[in-house]
């Protein structure tokens, strides 16, 4: 019998108009791979937060080890033996591996001992690293190593892990799941946070599932369909999205031999992509962090400029346009980074609604803006989204990172776009949610729209997608029809490593 090496006794959590945690009680066992799961808002980030130091409890305490526990940031929780991998990367690009791991140490040693030991512990964990190389040249998945292997430095009891697989290849899902085998074997234990259930069922020992703040179960994920966890999860039955026949119209977005420069030094610059999406269809467009997502939604919206014919739009080139010209024409488009891209951070829920759709919703008259109409615009989207907030006067920032993606996805849909164009439509968000959103994005284009999803969710793409495209390098593979591939040949194609002539469809 292992001992745990981290017990949490009733944890709580209030927040103004808000419990996050409400008396969370389970252990973490040494060697174990625990997870914890729960839909959006339902306080996996503020228990993960009070965990590593960022949130001091309210009431409840914490054992790490045997010991009392209960740090008051997060320099005594990695003193203690907690580390964490965030969802988000916190690197610098213009600096190397060794300068950024070293940025992370409260005393780093000497720059090329420092690389000593990441080239020794990079090899024997499975996750080979070069201390040496700029970190904006990496791919998604080798600044995941960075992350992981600062963590591992510190020779960690407990390793925190939010989403760790959202930006890899299947083939770097399971490098990733050797080396926290490895891990485990050597007795540390892990608490794993995902919304890929097949990964849970195929990794985790157990599985803590929280509900509005509460506990409402423990289970064994091998032993528990991925459906009957996300049930437990939101509390009812999971409706699974319905595609339905759809007949396709005309070709109603044409990209002929789009080539874009990356606004950064270290993004990825668009090398001469076709491809055509007709009315009623959904074309899927895989692809690792890092390889022209950004720059081809970019190219799409309007933010980047191209030569007007490479992009039209019902036979009109419109490469020259600018976003709100694109939207007026029924071009619509939400990118990736929901916080500060997609919603001003500090603007109420109303504002947000008023800046994409003042046009399209009819949001102002005669140059006045008609907040009235934004109100009931916004308080539409939570409705019908099922947003998690107290009204539509709260603060974007305020939301969970789960409810802001439905608000700026559902905010998009509600305006009956011509053409919608979504980067990870379902980042971040919980299995109830992201059915939600992937039937929106279907039943869209029942109604004749055409829509091009951009995803590394490649279960998201084979759900939905008729068609799929990867992009490798800023240059997009030849688009096949989805029921003629597999997970394993889609994997394949987002590595470059085959089949990567470019499209002329």
């Amino acid at each position: 019998m292992t001992a745990p090496v981290l017990s949490i006794k009733g944890l709580t959590k209030a927040y103004p108009g808000v419990v996050a945690n409400a008396d969370v009680s389970f252990d973490v066992m040494e060697g174990e791979v625990h997870a914890l799961l729960g839909e959006n808002g339902a306080g996996k980030s503020t228990l993960v937060k009070m965990i590593y130091g960022l949130v001091k409890p309210d009431h409840g305490s914490m054992t790490f080890q045997g010991k009392p526990y209960a740090p008051a940031e997060p320099r005594a929780a990695r003193a203690a033996g907690v580390a964490m991998v965030f969802q988000h990367f916190s690197l610098f690009d213009a600096l190397n591996v060794a300068e950024n791991i070293a940025l992370g140490m409260e005393h780093p040693p000497r720059l090329a001992d420092l690389a000593g030991r990441i080239r020794e512990v990079s090899e024997t964990y499975g996750l080979p690293l070069d201390p040496f190389r700029t970190v904006g040249d990496l791919s998604a998945g080798e600044r995941q190593r960075v992350e992981i292997i600062r963590c591992l430095l510190q020779d960690p009891r407990l390793l925190i892990m939010d989403e760790p697989t959202s930006v890899l290849t299947p083939q770097e899902v399971e490098i990733l799941f050797q080396t926290l085998r490895k891990l485990t074997a050597e007795g540390v234990a892990i608490l794993y946070i995902s919304h890929k259930l097949e990964e849970i069922r195929t990794l985790c020992d157990t599985a803590t599932i929280l509900r509005l703040g509460k506990k409402v179960a423990t289970c064994t994920p091998a032993e528990t369909t991925a459906r009957q966890l996300a049930e437990m999860m939101v509390g009812t039955v999971l409706h699974t999205p319905e595609r339905g026949g759809r007949a396709l119209g005309d070709v109603a977005l044409e990209l002929s031999g789009l080539s874009v420069r990356s606004p950064s030094a270290f993004g990825c610059s668009l090398k001469d992509i076709s491809l055509a999406v007709r009315q009623g269809e959904v074309l899927g467009l895989g692809g690792v962090a890092g390889n022209g997502q950004d720059e081809l939604l970019g190219a799409l919206s309007g933010e980047l400029r191209s030569s007007p014919d490479m992009v039209q739009m019902h036979g009109k080139a419109i490469g020259m346009l600018g976003p709100m010209e694109r939207r007026r024409i029924g071009l619509l488009c939400a990118p990736e980074e929901r916080l500060g891209h997609a919603a001003a951070p500090d603007m109420s829920l109303t504002e947000n609604a008023m800046l994409t759709g003042s046009l399209r919703e009819g949001l102002e008259r005669r140059g006045f803006l008609d907040w009235g109409r934004a109100k009931g615009f916004a308080e539409a989207i939570i409705a019908r989204f099922d947003v998690r907030t107290p009204g539509p006067g709260n603060a974007a920032r305020s939301l969970s990172g789960g409810n802001l993606q439905k608000f700026v996805i559902g905010r998009e849909v509600m305006q009956r776009p011509e053409v919608l164009v979504v980067n990870q439509p379902t980042w971040g968000v919980d299995a109830a949610a992201a059915a939600a959103i992937r039937q929106a994005l279907l039943d869209l284009a029942a109604g004749g729209t055409a829509v091009v999803v951009i995803s590394q969710d490649l279960d998201e793409l084979m759900e939905i997608a008729d068609r799929f495209g990867a992009l490798n390098e800023g240059r997009l593979s030849r688009i096949r029809p989805t029921s003629e591939l597999n997970i394993e040949e889609i994997g394949l194609m987002m590595g470059g490593a085959h089949d990567m002539e470019v499209a002329h469809v």
